[in-house]
């Protein structure tokens, strides 16, 4: 990223712009409360949090607080980890050639302190933009305390530094992060040995590595991630550590469907356009799931599944255009059989459900559509398509085009108002209103005002 060329580029000419020295938490909570402030939104693409996670969030950085996000799999804990740092400043001073990015008013390693000793006011100046202040780091049982915290650097012992200089030291994460976020997610999966390292950084600010003990006054935000400890069995927390986090706060699944669908169609990579009607009906079905006795909820359904399942539909979508030469792929709710199949191995399932997975993901997905049909089409008297559905029958399929749905339809009209409430009107692509049709057709099936039968060629037929 290229820098403002009329940065500062020495500590005195730093100190002569009016350029003030502050802490990174209360950094962070400055820009922090003047984004509030502004009605500037500080947690941009964060959905469904914010009247109960975002402010338990917000108090926690403005008191200073070292913070654990705990949450199932799939709540955004890491997303929300990655959006502190647009709290920090865009761009903030260091040494140049520091290690660990010391701020030029005030160098804490031997060599910086020397350097600055040395140079006085011609102190060279860097500057670093915020994106390369976020450090994450995903524990895993192997991560050691050399990675988080440092070691003695072999390389600097063989060019003729003896053990007992601190020099000798290569600094981890954390004293790198200096000045810094440095987030650690899945907290529990750290060996608990590898825990107890961090004690010293979140408590007194001081390293140790191997003998010495050095008195660095590190300035970190340490933010971490972890499953509740109730369901986890991989780790824990251990008690000592979880004490020096100032919140810990929980996230959660959305609670309400509008933002279940919002984060579906920020997430997810469509390959074809998929109706907001069909994404209700694969929002919902992940709703089903988090409710169903069926499902393990100690694992939990995440909002990956909802996002997986909607870029099934389209690519099923996308498939089914390729077969009947449709120019322009669009999602119906036929294409909503092939999600149970490909996305039924993110399921956890209750244990004596073993043989009947498919069946619980099939009512599911059909009582997702219902819902979805029924609360969409309310106020529509549907009573004259399903009657003259049953003299001349509607065929439907993946491999029927969407204009030959269309041309199959009773000229009836509540298909006007139909049209009109799933979105498919005002438009000449058959895709639309075959999809409202298909979604009206089923809705009628499953409310039994229709019956319907599947033909050796895979197509279904609605009749009366």
């Amino acid at each position: 990223m290229p820098v403002t060329p009329d940065l500062p580029r020495t500590v005195a000419a730093l100190r002569a712009s009016g350029h003030v020295q502050r802490p990174v938490k209360h950094e962070i909570r400055d820009n922090l409360l003047a984004a509030l402030r502004e009605g500037r939104d500080p947690w941009p693409g964060i959905v469904g949090f914010d009247d109960t996670v975002v402010p338990q969030l917000e108090r926690a950085l403005i008191a200073g607080h070292d913070l654990v996000l705990l949450g199932e799999r799939g709540q955004g804990k890491t997303r929300l980890l990655r959006s502190l740092a647009g709290l920090l400043d865009e761009w903030t001073p260091v040494i140049e050639g520091s290690e660990i990015g010391e701020h030029p008013y005030e160098p804490i390693v031997p060599s910086s302190i020397r350097r600055a000793a040395e140079l006085g006011d011609d102190l060279p100046v860097a500057w670093v933009h915020r994106d390369h202040r976020y450090t994450e780091k995903l524990a895993t049982p192997d991560t050691s305390v050399a990675d988080l915290i440092g070691d003695v650097d072999p390389v600097k012992v063989a060019e003729g530094r003896s053990l007992g200089d601190p020099e000798t030291i290569h600094f981890g994460l954390v004293p790198r992060s200096h000045r810094g976020i440095v987030a650690i997610n899945e907290l529990p999966d750290l060996a608990e040995r590898i825990q107890v390292a961090l004690l010293n950084v979140m408590e007194e600010r001081d390293i140790q590595v191997r003998g010495y003990t050095l008195r660095l006054p590190l300035d970190v935000l340490l933010v971490a991630s972890a499953n509740p400890e109730d369901y986890t069995n991989r780790g824990r927390i251990i008690t000592p550590l979880k004490d020096r986090f100032g919140a810990e706060i929980r996230t959660h699944y959305p609670l309400e469907l509008a933002p279940e669908v919002e984060l579906v169609a920020q997430e997810a990579d469509l390959v074809a356009e998929v109706p907001r009607h069909l994404l209700e009906v694969v929002a919902r079905f992940t709703r089903h799931l988090r409710d169903s006795s069926s499902v393990d909820q100690g694992s939990g359904v995440s909002a990956r599944f909802t996002v997986a399942a909607a870029e099934t539909v389209a690519a099923a979508a996308l498939r089914r255009a390729a077969l009947t030469g449709e120019e322009t792929p669009y999602a119906r709710p036929v294409d909503l059989e092939s999600v149970p199949a490909v996305l039924r191995g993110k399921i956890e399932f209750a244990s004596g459900e073993e043989s009947r997975e498919d069946e619980v993901l099939e009512h599911l997905l059909r009582r997702a559509t219902a819902d979805t049909a029924r609360f969409a089409l309310r106020g529509v008297d549907l009573d004259e398509l399903a009657d003259a559905v049953s003299t001349s029958p509607v065929r439907t399929g993946e491999r029927i085009p969407a204009k030959d749905v269309v041309a199959a339809l009773p000229p009836v009209d509540a298909l006007t108002e139909i049209a009109a409430k799933l979105g498919a009107s005002g438009t000449e692509d058959p895709g639309p209103m075959a999809s409202a049709a298909e979604l009206t057709l089923e809705y009628l099936f499953l409310t039994r005002k229709l019956a319907k039968d599947e033909s050796d060629d895979g197509d279904t037929v609605s009749y009366g």
